[in-house]
């Protein structure tokens, strides 16, 4: 049961209103991996800097601000001082907290005597142009509308384009290096105040007790702390998007991004998750909500359409109607195999084209692609290996497995399609249905962080469902999913939102 924690509540209105000091934004800033504070000088120096690693240029840091604060450190008695001293244009001074915590998340360097924060001379030195979209388009989640910004294999521009998209404090990088011979960090992102620490926990531990030479990839460290590795199912989300990796902080979940890796791995993942599209949020909520159901409705035909075919062909001639006898026997009438043999010899051809055209270049394999299946399709029907009508629902079904957002759902996809066609031509429509039982099942067993895998399908929330089937109105999107566990469960307060400690929720 969830219950709710008193904590200090929170203004609706702006949240910086919260009393802060000096002191806790930089302790709330040290929580984070790439913030760091230097004293380029003499150990009895007094001047300090700090910034944020993945926020500014680190060779304008090197040639523009060190070089001459070392230069005329004895010089240093006032702040004031380094006007004439840092070739760098707008240095501004400050003794406010909210504007000093504002300039370290717009890419500022602080300057200042640490043993008096009460005021800070600030130098812009931001790398504005670190993870420009002409290096690193998304290649396998194109977007038409929205962002198409996606990472690329630096981690420290990775997390820049993460920090840049969401400026907070409360955004928590933690780095942990796996290998015990070629050592790969890797970094665990979080919202504090938002994320349940029980993920967060989790997911350290996992990857901290990872005893292997090296982690290659992201995927591969996906692989090694899921809960379950004797399944198909993808049980972190895999993304190379910007803006879905920025959303799924927002909802309260972790984010897992390792250096050489261009995806980032989402936890805890529910199977309805992987059905929906960071494009579902740029579009109108009934048409996003339509695409959605179209996906989810795809991933199903996928599945069942050539186990139903064997099925009804093999066992249940009766639910044909009447008026598509005719050209069903007239398809079959000189096919001289059954339908299972059928099915099982397009299914693979497909699967044939599909790998090889993934292998081939670009442009070759498009080529082949489609002029392969045209060709194969017109002579298997032509050479009485297959029916046309088969041929229709084979390629209806690989063009809907298409359908889904994520890549690795469409594997798994695939791959299901195979037990279901061999339970229908052994026990036709009983085989189906004991499929579907053993692969509820097996959904219900898993888990992703120790979150069940069908939440909020089972166990049943009756708050999550309607959102796992459709993109909710802004209007009533202003609540993070509980069953997820968030510590605040409000996104943000509407008007008519009398209660500021609402949004607190804890298990």
């Amino acid at each position: 049961m969830f219950r709710k924690r008193r904590r200090k509540p929170l203004d609706k209105r702006k949240y910086e209103t919260v009393d802060k000091t000096v002191s806790d934004v930089f302790e709330r800033a040290n929580k984070s991996s790439d913030f760091t504070t230097i004293s380029p000088f003499e150990k009895d120096h007094p001047l300090q800097i700090s910034f944020y690693k993945t926020l500014i240029d680190p060779s304008v840091l090197q040639k523009s601000v060190l070089p001459f604060l070392k230069e005329k450190a004895s010089a240093i008695m006032e702040l004031s001082d380094l006007t004439n001293m840092i070739p760098i244009e707008g240095i501004k001074f400050t003794k406010d907290y909210l504007e000093l915590e504002k300039a370290l998340h717009n890419g500022s360097v602080a300057v200042y005597f640490k043993d008096k924060k009460d005021e800070f001379a600030l130098l812009n030195i931001n790398y504005a142009r670190l993870g420009q979209r002409e290096t690193n388009d998304t290649q396998n989640e194109f977007s038409v509308i929205g962002p198409k910004i996606g990472f690329i294999e630096d981690l420290t521009t990775n997390l820049h384009l993460i920090r840049d998209h969401l400026s907070t404090s409360d955004l928590i990088f933690e780095e942990i290096v796996v290998g015990s011979r070629a050592q790969t960090k890797v970094v665990i992102a979080y919202l504090d105040g938002v994320t349940n620490p029980d993920y967060i926990d989790t997911a350290k531990q996992r990857i901290q007790e990872l005893d292997v030479d090296t982690s290659f990839d992201n995927t591969q460290l996906e692989q090694l702390i899921s809960d379950n590795t004797k399944t198909p199912f993808p049980l972190f989300i895999t993304t190379e998007r910007v803006d879905r990796t920025v959303g799924s902080l927002l909802q309260g979940q972790i984010v897992v991004i390792s250096d050489k890796s261009s995806y980032a791995i989402i936890g805890p993942g529910t199977l309805m998750e992987f059905f929906s599209n960071p494009e579902d949020f740029y579009l109108p909520s009934i048409i996003a909500s339509f695409f959605k159901l179209i996906r989810i409705f795809g991933m199903l035909f996928s599945i069942f359409a050539s186990a139903f075919y064997i099925a009804i062909f093999t066992f249940h001639f009766e639910v044909v109607p009447k008026d598509l006898l005719g050209p069903i026997i007239f398809s079959r009438a000189n096919v001289p195999f059954p339908p299972v043999i059928e099915v099982l010899f397009l299914e693979v051809t497909i699967d044939l084209l599909r790998e090889a055209g993934a292998r081939l270049p670009t442009k070759i394999g498009q080529t082949l692609g489609i002029v392969g299946g045209i060709v194969i399709g017109q002579a298997t029907v032509e050479a009485a290996l297959t029916s046309n009508i088969l041929l229709i629902i084979v390629a209806l079904a690989a063009l809907s497995s298409f359908t889904t957002p994520i890549y690795k759902m469409s594997n798994a996809v695939r791959l299901l399609r195979y037990p279901f066609i061999l339970l229908a031509a052994i026990w036709g429509g009983l085989g189906i249905y004991v499929g579907l039982i053993l692969l509820i099942t097996h959904l219900s067993r898993l888990k992703s962080l120790g979150v069940p895998y069908l939440l909020p399908l089972y166990p049943y929330r009756k708050g999550g469902v309607v959102g796992s089937f459709v993109r909710p109105n802004y209007v009533n999107y202003n609540k993070r999913p509980w069953y997820l566990r968030p510590l605040s469960l409000k996104r943000y307060f509407p008007a008519n939102d009398k209660d500021p400690d609402e949004g607190l929720n804890t298990e």
